[in-house]
């Protein structure tokens, strides 16, 4: 910011810290000034990275006139349904949902920008009304806006997961042009084979070998008996599809429910682990923790502390960190 003064940001709906993150990579200096989320576990990863920082709880509870100001919101709000959404009734037509209280608090607080995301289906959502209702809200309360759908798979991570973004600035401000952002070229090739062949620490991976994204086999150790522990190789990719199984380069999307495995309907992805020198056959398992960090941008083991099932949640519901970085890398340019 101009003369070295901070950003000052307030996080609704954290999650595990996913904006901060992102913030954090473009360099870009600033200050949490609060936070609001209500799951226990991913509180304690967040208390974990960020330390310090007022978490103000449940987002239809938090008292505006009590919030410190800031300059700049950020919210992956969850996609709940607009009771009322359509009826052309502006701000009203979004009361009983937590959209409301961002609203209420970008009415209040009237922040220079916000950044919001949420699921590409919030385009269908009532026949497209809800998402208009959204920005008719949004110009209600003086600001002007930017939007697109984008794809983690264009900003390095080898994933498919398409979110709509959404970039507001007061009225009358200047106003950087975001959209469109095209690939990040030189990191879009990026495949899961560089996710899921180099987890060293996970629990159903074979603990201590590096695979290669190039197909070659892992290091031999001392401790090179044993089931799954010789040289072996992963086929990584995995998806079932009607009982079928199939593979592919990109992860689809990461969801809060993959802790419960692949399922049948090719909706998740997982590894298939070749054991290259025993008889032994494939056996495909999900991807770890740490994999699915790496789909969503955060550095290794952000998550520990907690159960798998929770990071696995955690993580499903976390924006992905590279997309956010662009964004805020766009957003502002000059620091």
């Amino acid at each position: 910011m101009a003369n070295n003064i901070p950003l000052r940001v307030f996080s609704m709906f954290s999650g595990i810290g996913g904006f901060e993150v992102g913030l954090t990579n473009s360099n870009l200096a600033y200050e949490m000034v609060g936070f609001s989320e209500v799951d226990k576990y991913a509180i304690q990863i967040y208390n974990k990275h960020f330390k310090g920082i007022k978490n103000y709880g449940d987002a239809t509870t938090i008292n505006e006139t009590e919030l410190p100001n800031f300059d700049l919101l950020v919210g992956g709000f969850p996609c709940q349904a607009f009771s009322v959404a359509g009826k052309r009734k502006g701000f009203n037509d979004t009361r009983g949902t937590l959209f409301f209280d961002i609203a209420r608090i970008l009415r209040h607080k009237k922040p220079k920008h916000f950044i919001l995301e949420n699921v590409k289906g919030l385009f269908s959502h009532d026949s497209g009304r809800t998402l208009q209702t959204i920005f008719r809200v949004l110009s209600d309360l003086g600001y002007e806006y930017q939007w697109e759908v984008l794809n983690s798979k264009n900003f390095g991570v080898p994933q498919n997961r398409e979110r709509v973004y959404i970039i507001g600035h007061l009225r009358g401000t200047s106003r950087s042009k975001i959209f469109p952002i095209g690939e990040i070229k030189e990191k879009s090739e990026t495949n899961l084979m560089q996710v899921g062949n180099i987890d060293t620490k996970g629990h159903n991976s074979i603990w201590g070998r590096v695979y290669s994204s190039e197909g070659i086999s892992s290091t031999i150790n001392a401790h090179g008996g044993g089931l799954g522990a010789k040289t072996g190789l992963y086929q990584v990719g995995i998806i079932k599809n009607r009982g079928k199984i199939k593979s592919r380069d990109k992860a689809t999307c990461l969801d809060a429910n993959y802790y419960k495995g692949l399922d049948n309907h090719g909706a998740r992805t997982g590894v298939k682990v070749k054991q290259s020198l025993t008889s032994i056959k494939s056996q495909i398992r999900r991807l770890t923790p740490r994999e699915c960090e790496r789909l969503q941008g955060f550095p290794d083991d952000w998550t520990e502390g907690i159960s798998d099932t929770q990071r696995y949640k955690c993580l499903g519901n976390a924006v992905t960190t590279n997309v956010i970085t662009a964004i805020i890398s766009r957003l502002y340019p000059n620091n």
